[in-house]
């Protein structure tokens, strides 16, 4: 592979000659290459992916592949029909910008254009490394060394009850496993929604036939279970960690990417990094929202769906001989969980400081929540009512205001609660 930058190619219309190298080859470097040819890029795009496997979806991972349901998620993707040069095993270990280059284990790349897509990866359990029986849940690799686990009906500890510890939880059970969550906080999902919304799904755990411990710190772990700071010894065949996820940025150490505060990428408004033609998307990415007012750090599949539009849409206007208006990333947060026999969905971003207004009683199947912010709704949770979710998006788009009243009154469409 050559080590020659190609900085004194001339940019042309759709790209000419310019090469574009996305690194990471999950959902948003997939779909930033796809969209890029969409949007008429014509010079050379080389995709990046660590893992050997071809591209996947994650979704899947946590349902279907773990309980042996699927065997995988490719992405249908004709790389090759879409002249994409997806180059897999290869791993990233740092980016020389003076000389717009990305080093790897296979050598240098050069690049024209530089996109950043390298997701987020789990936070370990300290102590914990090289334990037998500790697992992660991330990749394809993750699930396929979990799916025996399951299939053999082990005892299970799964640490932290956010939400991919209550998917995996709902998993295990459907494939008769006992499981035990510990949850060093007083109530589940407690870094995404505040105490009395929360409260509600601490009974999905027991209506579902796990047990759910909160307040538990975790102080050891051995191949034969987990102990407790109270004391508490947990037998287990198997632990499950999912206590969250961080932005993979580790290998732009020593580069001149600007990092916000939790390790992200801090990207503005066009998802434009601090170094010329380096862009970032994707769950290692944060950007400006003016909708709220904040940086937001989005560990979502939607957001790893829309962000490579927007990258497209500024490299191509980039190299654009013509006036090309930028586009500005602001978008609705939006995601969505099963769990338990509830289909879970949330839309947008909420602050404590937010009014809350219920829709339902949360000790039935089907409620949801709405946050207001000066009479507008900014936020949404949805259990089991995906049309609330479905039409209070686009009103958080419209920033429409409310009438609490009728928004209390869960007879009344949403829509027809606008005021």
């Amino acid at each position: 592979m050559s080590d020659e930058t190609t900085t004194g190619t001339k940019a042309s219309p759709g790209g000419g000659e310019q090469r574009v190298v996305i690194v990471g080859a999950g959902m948003a470097g997939v779909q930033t290459a796809v969209a890029l040819r969409e949007q008429g890029w014509t010079g050379e795009i080389v995709l990046l992916g660590e893992e050997t496997h071809q591209p996947y979806d994650r979704p899947p991972l946590s349902k279907a592949v773990l309980l042996g349901k699927a065997d995988g998620s490719t992405l249908d993707v004709d790389f090759a029909g879409l002249g994409i040069g997806l180059r897999l095993g290869v791993r990233v270990t740092g980016l020389r910008a003076d000389k717009r280059l990305v080093e790897t284990g296979a050598g240098p790349v050069p690049y024209d254009i530089l996109v950043i897509a390298t997701g987020a990866e789990p936070i370990p359990l300290p102590g914990t490394e090289g334990v037998p029986g500790v697992h992660l849940l991330r990749t394809l690799d993750d699930a396929e060394r979990l799916r025996p686990v399951l299939a053999r009906q082990r005892e299970i500890v799964v640490v932290g009850a956010g939400w991919i510890g209550a998917e995996f939880a709902t998993a295990a059970r459907e494939a008769g496993c006992a499981v035990t969550v510990v949850e060093a906080a007083d109530r589940p999902l407690a870094g995404a929604l505040p105490a009395e919304v929360a409260a509600p799904m601490t009974a999905w755990y027991e209506d579902c036939g796990a047990r759910l411990v909160t307040g538990a710190r975790v102080t050891s772990v051995d191949e034969n279970g987990l102990l407790l700071a109270d004391g508490t010894r947990l037998r287990a065949g198997a632990v499950v960690v999912g206590i969250g996820a961080r932005p993979a940025t580790d290998w732009l150490a020593g580069s001149d990417v600007e990092l916000a505060g939790d390790r992200s990428v801090a990207a503005d408004d066009r998802l434009r990094t601090s170094v010329p033609d380096v862009y970032a998307v994707g769950d290692c990415a944060s950007f400006p929202s003016a909708r709220y007012g904040t940086r937001l750090l989005v560990h979502h599949w939607d957001n790893a769906l829309q962000g490579p539009r927007t990258v497209a849409a500024n490299v191509v206007g980039s190299r654009t001989a013509a006036h090309f208006p930028a586009s500005v990333y602001d978008p609705v947060p939006y995601f969505w969980s099963e769990q338990f026999g509830r289909f879970v969905q949330y839309a947008g971003h909420h602050s404590e400081a937010d009014e809350l207004v219920w829709r339902g009683d949360p000790a039935g199947a089907a409620w949801s929540v709405c946050w207001l912010r000066e009479g507008a709704l900014v936020a949404l949770l949805a259990v089991g009512r995906p049309r609330d979710l479905a039409q209070g998006r686009k009103l958080i788009e419209r920033g429409a205001r409310l009438d609490r009243t009728r928004a209390t009154d869960p007879s009344v469409p949403l829509k027809s609660a606008v005021r």
